[in-house]
């Protein structure tokens, strides 16, 4: 009896997957992204072998980064956008901050190979209980360490904050007084200072649920004075002393280069940036996550890189997810894209493009770093450009010693809910 029931679901499964696919047959579609001219050429090419494939026709709509935006906006408020689109995973709350702005591909799942991603990634681009768009690449914060300047001064790579600060006195005896174990300015300080409220709380920045600040000012007072104490010992360059030094990309600045600013506390995906400027015999490494006996999580900073969304209003959406499984999960689709858009997050895509030695082991060692810790879901509202300046600006003003942190706590929760106040269920 249970190999009839099994041979009559599959016989159900079979016809509806191929009503599915008969009702998805020779769609005309298209696809917008954004990107420079390899990622164009790439994603072309994946577009005609998956259109091939599943007999459909896609029109691509590319542009440059710059005016995307504007462009998918006016689209989208006009009801013309495309039946597949890239969308910037930040973007998220202005397109559909209900869930209901996209297509729920969860709905779908009889064409997406969904178990390619884990929870935590689907997790990551859902909204009210709606799965609104596929991870393409998932990027993290990581900590990079230059071994050969610890290895100079006879110190370990910290495993700890207590180990970073001991590294920093020892290293500084060692080596000199303008030599620093971590770089953390600017947005590296408010991710910094972000990191260790979200290990001692567990919490993300927002609340998912009210759409408000989910620290109180005290935890994250606990966080900007721990920055300051990484100032005050010398673990970082304070923020008065780095500003004076110009606006150089930290990866230009020769401090970094030779190595006296050993660390720094980056996305997995820019390891080459920073390790390619440092000087012959310089060895950068990712190391996992600093944390604490008081860390109830490692607090990873963990998020879609991007995503491919379908509109809620195709007029093709099986025949769209084809295309998008294609391209994210299927052997023709994953050569054609290759690397284009980071490390894929699609388990099948990072198999066949490490498998084909198409993904340099620091890279991957990185993106496993940020892949196995663990956190809370980050919202994409950190990132809204009013969060962010409201952060930076007042954090900089606590570094210049013209407010203390319990006044910086309050004015940046303050700041950002008012920020936020239009998301708000």
């Amino acid at each position: 009896m249970t190999s009839l029931r099994s041979g009559v679901g599959a016989l159900l499964t079979a016809t509806a997957l191929a009503t599915s696919v008969s009702a998805a047959q020779s769609a005309d579609l298209r696809m917008s992204w954004w990107g420079g001219d390899s990622r164009h050429q790439a994603t072309q090419e994946a577009l005609k072998v998956c259109g091939e494939k599943h007999g459909h026709t896609i029109k691509p709509e590319f542009t440059g980064w710059s005016g995307h935006l504007e462009k998918v906006t006016t689209q989208i408020a006009g009801g013309t956008e495309a039946d597949i689109m890239q969308i910037n995973w930040p973007w998220l709350p202005l397109f559909s901050a209900n869930g209901e702005g996209f297509a729920d591909l969860s709905g779908l799942s009889n064409v997406i190979e969904l178990d390619n991603w884990t929870d935590a990634q689907l997790a990551s681009t859902s909204v009210n209980g709606h799965l609104n768009g596929l991870p393409v690449s998932t990027t993290g914060r990581v900590f990079f360490f230059n071994k050969t300047t610890f290895d100079k001064a006879g110190v370990e790579i910290p495993v700890t904050w207590d180990d970073l600060f001991t590294a920093a006195q020892q290293i500084r005896e060692k080596l000199g007084e303008d030599y620093y174990p971590l770089n953390a300015i600017q947005e590296t300080a408010a991710l910094l200072v972000s990191l260790r409220v979200t290990q001692q709380t567990g919490k993300d920045l927002i609340d998912p649920e009210t759409m408000t600040v989910a620290w109180t000012p005290e935890e994250l007072a606990k966080g900007i004075e721990f920055y300051g104490k990484m100032m005050e010992s010398g673990v970082t360059m304070t923020q008065k002393k780095a500003n004076a030094a110009g606006n150089a990309e930290l990866y230009e600045k020769p401090e970094w280069t030779d190595g006296r600013i050993a660390g720094s506390y980056e996305w997995d995906s820019t390891y080459f940036k920073y390790s390619d400027p440092l000087e012959v015999g310089q060895h950068l490494v990712p190391t996992e996550i600093l944390t604490g006996e008081d860390a109830v999580t490692e607090g990873i900073y963990r998020k879609p890189s991007m995503m491919f969304s379908i509109s809620k209003r195709s007029e093709n959406p099986e025949a769209a997810a084809q295309i998008l499984n294609c391209l994210l999960n299927e052997p023709e689709g994953i050569e054609a894209l290759g690397t284009t858009r980071g490390l894929p997050a699609s388990k099948a895509a990072a198999d066949q493009l490490k498998e084909a030695g198409s993904i340099k082991p620091e890279l991957a060692q990185a993106n496993a770093i940020i892949m196995a810790a663990s956190g809370p879901t980050v919202s994409p509202l950190n990132e809204h450009p009013d969060v962010r300046t409201i952060f930076l600006d007042t954090l900089e003003v606590y570094a210049y010693g013209q407010i203390d942190a319990a006044t910086a706590a309050e004015e940046i929760i303050a700041g950002i809910n008012e920020a936020i106040e239009e998301y708000k269920p």
